[in-house]
């Protein structure tokens, strides 16, 4: 987060024949930084401003304040001002803002574990919370938090995700029982252009869109405080052709290309390439100083059985397809300085995360030679003479 701070300078220039004051604004630029160091899995917490190196664009800053958070609380201040100038001066904002957020097909009880340890143990008063459901979005504020019983929250959060998940994913299921069934048999070219529809339908189910990722990181950006994002993702598994009932359809069908053809590209399909610019991404989420936690679920549903034969599909197999979203979204939560967890058991990957989200340092400090160019400047931060893990947002554009 950039916070600007005018200050108004009078500067007496000596001419020749005259002397004339002029007023001049220069903007200074304090960055702030979220740090979280470890040793193995364990927070360090008793870390000075002196132990600290903060690099941009591989040029040596000056650090100018260090704050240690816990929670909300500030524990410790380490400033060569006085307290009270600093605060005013770097404004440390310690509230927080939470997103749950739920890329799921299946509501799994681990995942309500998750949400029990959340109102359990986490959230606090006058914490924020925001869930995004495959379906939906909702958003509780502080007092809404507090009006109702913990218990009861509970209860209808779990109850909303578990339909939603399973709206969500309806779409889905009945597209895999069309294509199926476009398939089988002797298709037609009206079968074929239906394939192609449902094919163009499935791929739009399953592409992310940056549009809304973008518009996603603006929107947190606008928030003051620190912004935690816990990515419940469940690894994708989507349809295939089995390798060998496409020999055999081949086989039956050699009279008709249109048809191979079909079954070529639906063999090829699902070998999806990211559809969005994850440099990119990662960058705004970064500036917006959103520290994003992606927590992997691993445990998959149960295989999808033919709705005649209740029987494993003899055309279609279910395969793991994750891969490359896996990779996207790892890489935009070590931009962040968030967490990265692969795990069944969605409610253990969560309380990881959450463990190490809530405490941290803030580091201020002004970067020499600023130049508002819109730029994406580097940031690095190291600790003296210590091989510890660091994560911490990757920097932020010089607007």
């Amino acid at each position: 987060m950039k916070r600007t701070i005018q200050i108004i300078g009078i500067l007496s220039l000596s001419l020749l024949l005259h002397t004339q004051q002029e007023t001049h604004d220069v903007t200074v630029i304090n960055i702030e930084v979220p740090v979280r160091v470890f040793k193995g899995s364990q927070f360090v917490d008793n870390l000075t401003i002196k132990d600290f190196e903060v690099y941009e664009d591989g040029k040596l800053q000056k650090v100018e304040a260090v704050y240690l958070v816990k929670k909300t609380n500030i524990e410790r201040e380490d400033t060569e001002m006085k307290k009270e100038e600093a605060r005013k001066k770097f404004a440390p904002q310690v509230s927080r803002n939470f997103v749950l957020l739920f890329q799921i097909t299946e509501y799994l009880p681990k995942i309500g574990e998750a949400i029990d340890y959340f109102f359990k143990n986490v959230i606090m008063p006058g914490d924020n919370l925001t869930v995004i459901t495959p379906m939906t979005t909702y958003h509780l504020k502080s007092k809404a938090l507090e009006a109702l019983p913990k218990e009861e929250i509970i209860k209808q959060l779990k109850e909303k995700l578990r339909k939603d998940a399973l709206r969500g994913s309806a779409e889905y299921r009945s597209l895999l029982k069309d294509l199926e069934e476009s398939i089988s048999g002797s298709p037609s070219d009206e079968d074929l252009q239906l394939y192609r529809l449902l094919l163009r339908r499935l791929e739009n189910l399953r592409c992310v869109d940056e549009k809304k990722l973008l518009e996603f990181g603006d929107f947190l950006k606008n928030k003051e405080g620190q912004k935690h994002v816990f990515l419940f993702y469940q690894k994708e598994i989507i349809p295939q052709i089995d390798p060998t009932a496409l020999n055999q359809l081949m086989s039956q069908h050699q009279d008709k290309p249109h048809y191979i053809l079909m079954l070529l590209e639906l063999f090829e399909f699902f070998k999806r390439d990211i559809s969005f610019d994850v440099n990119l991404v990662k960058q705004v989420f970064a500036d917006s100083s959103i520290s994003i936690h992606f927590l992997f679920i691993t445990k998959t549903p149960p295989q999808r059985l033919s709705v005649t034969s209740l029987q494993p599909s003899e055309v279609i197999s279910m395969v793991e397809r994750s891969e490359d979203v896996y990779s996207a979204f790892r890489e935009m939560a070590k931009a962040t300085g968030g967490l990265t967890d692969s795990s069944a058991n969605a409610a253990s990957s969560f309380k990881r995360a959450v463990d190490a989200s809530e405490n941290y340092y803030l580091l201020y400090y002004a970067p020499k030679g600023y130049k508002a160019d819109g730029k994406f400047r580097d940031i690095k931060v190291k600790v003296k003479n210590k091989n510890y893990r660091i994560t911490h947002r990757a920097g932020y554009f010089a607007n």
